[in-house]
């Protein structure tokens, strides 16, 4: 039998994904690429059995997403015993919608004689608009319980097993009430100039899901064991129409995508900032987080929560105190960081709760803010300068020491039950590594922002990797490419409370 090699294809550049709107004749192609991964459909190796020289093509009208699915090769491999090429059909059927394994000429002939493309609109609302290099873009939302939202989501949520890692499309098989709690934020492309009379002047950019969750809420006066409750017949009034979306809740960015074909172009920023301001504005919501982003996404989010804060003057209110005993320092059993001395907690806390930021992410900007502050001499030097470190006579170097301890600290609080588990100097050792590569991060990002700055602010457009809304944390698989590595991944944490850290990155690169 011959070699398997030769019959074996690579799937992500077999795979062509393409958007496609009516021309004057035939379809127009706006723009095609290959997916970043493919396994969750063809397997770990990412490859297909059984053809040579294939190709597959995925296409979508650039408007309501109606998909196409087609193949072609030049040999296809003749079975001999259980040995058979991959039915590609029965593989990718469970990815798609069904009918989209028609032929290309109807598909084609469907896009072209659509009467009502020239007058579609994305559904839901529209709840942003902006132009960027002279292009007109929009961002609509809607709930899933709209059965036009369903049918986009059903048609192109395959790209998210092809872009998100680790991501799973979102069952729409559920009930009104769980549906109700899923949103949609599409970014569409409004064209100006159409090749035909029947084309749709809407083009798909990207698309973002968030989940609300309601949290437990704890009685704040437990009934006591010790009375016997009394019994009252009453009648209940006529109860108002009750919906899940009114109750307090924490919103969880769930998936994010734009497509490869708008990135770079600031879409991201745009799309993200206006779900957080969406969110901003809606009573109910207590927090904003995002579920297991990649760093790219991270990056993106560091960017427009730290501009964000910034612009409301959230940070001119924060101060890391410059001058404090040195007897507060003192390292002796049972001494603590005296972090309500450094910082003003309680104003922490109104603020995170302002701006709905999880406390993680809240603290993570507060650090990057009070570095920020410091001279880059300062922060250049390292441990260099603290060799006396609360007695320091410099006050700028007793502040670099103040935030290292508070960076350490945080550290330490956080991944105590794994850094309790090293002997003391190496504990020692670990967490002094882990803030230098926390300042590491914090300068790269710094630096990186102000590079966006003179560059107007063009970013990378990554994704953030989705699941059902229970499913938290990853596994320890080599597709935990694209992420940040921690020590810590919990992102839960109380509405109220004091403040908490980001994850701690070990980052293994830029």
């Amino acid at each position: 039998m011959a070699e398997q090699g030769e019959w074996s294809t690579n799937a992500n550049e077999a795979l062509n994904i393409s958007f496609v709107q009516a021309g004057q004749s035939s379809p127009v192609t706006l723009s095609t690429f290959h997916p970043r991964f493919t396994y969750p459909i063809f397997g770990e190796e990412e490859c297909i059995f059984g053809y040579q020289g294939l190709k597959i093509n995925i296409r979508f009208a650039s408007h309501d997403l109606l998909p196409n699915v087609s193949w072609d090769y030049d040999k296809k491999f003749k079975a001999v015993n259980d040995t058979k090429a991959l039915n590609l059909e029965e593989t990718l059927k469970e990815w798609l919608p069904e009918g989209c394994f028609g032929e290309y000429a109807s598909f084609q002939s469907q896009i072209q004689e659509d009467a009502g493309a020239k007058d579609w609109k994305p559904p839901g609302e529209l709840i942003n608009s902006y132009t960027s290099r002279g292009r007109k873009f929009e961002v609509w939302a809607s709930d899933l319980t709209d059965p036009a939202v369903q049918q986009l989501i059903d048609r192109i949520q395959i790209l998210v097993s092809l872009f998100i890692e680790g991501g799973t499309p979102i069952p729409l098989d559920d009930q009104d009430w769980s549906l109700a709690r899923w949103k949609v934020f599409f970014v569409y492309e409004k064209l100006s100039s159409l090749p035909s009379p029947k084309t749709s002047p809407y083009s798909l950019v990207g698309y973002s899901t968030t989940y609300n969750f309601i949290p437990h809420q704890r009685s704040p006066h437990p009934p006591s064991p010790k009375k016997t409750p009394q019994k009252h017949t009453f009648t209940l009034p006529p109860s108002p129409p009750f919906s899940l979306s009114n109750l307090p809740s924490r919103v969880r960015i769930s998936q994010f995508l734009i497509l490869p074909s708008h990135q770079s172009h600031s879409h991201g920023t745009h799309l993200y900032n206006t779900l957080i301001a969406h969110f901003l504005s809606q009573p109910q919501i207590h927090e904003i987080t995002v579920e297991d982003p990649s760093e790219a996404f991270d990056d993106l989010r560091d960017h427009c929560d730290y501009a964000r804060l910034t612009r409301n003057n959230t940070f001119a209110q924060i101060h890391l105190a410059s001058s404090l005993p040195a007897s507060l320092f003192r390292k002796s059993p049972g001494v603590r960081v005296p972090t309500a001395r450094l910082l003003d907690l309680p104003l922490l806390a109104s603020l995170r709760q302002k701006n709905k930021l999880a406390p993680r992410q809240f603290w993570r900007l507060v650090e990057m803010y009070l570095l920020s502050t410091l001279p880059p001499s300062v922060r250049q030097s390292g441990t260099a300068r603290l060799t006396r470190g609360a007695r320091s006579a410099g006050e700028e170097d007793r502040r670099w020491f103040y935030w290292r301890l508070l960076v350490k600290q945080r550290i330490y609080r956080k991944n105590r039950d794994v850094l309790m588990q090293l002997e003391r100097m190496e504990r020692v050792e670990k967490v002094e590594e882990t803030v230098g590569e926390q300042v590491g991060d914090y300068e790269r990002l710094l630096r990186r922002m102000k590079e966006r700055e003179a560059e107007g602010d063009r970013d990378g457009d990554e994704v953030a990797v989705g699941r059902r809304e229970p499913v938290v944390g990853t596994g320890g698989s080599r597709r935990d490419r694209g992420k940040r590595k921690v020590i810590d991944d919990d992102e839960e944490s109380d509405l109220e409370g004091t403040p908490e850290p980001k994850k701690v990155k070990d980052r293994a690169g830029g």
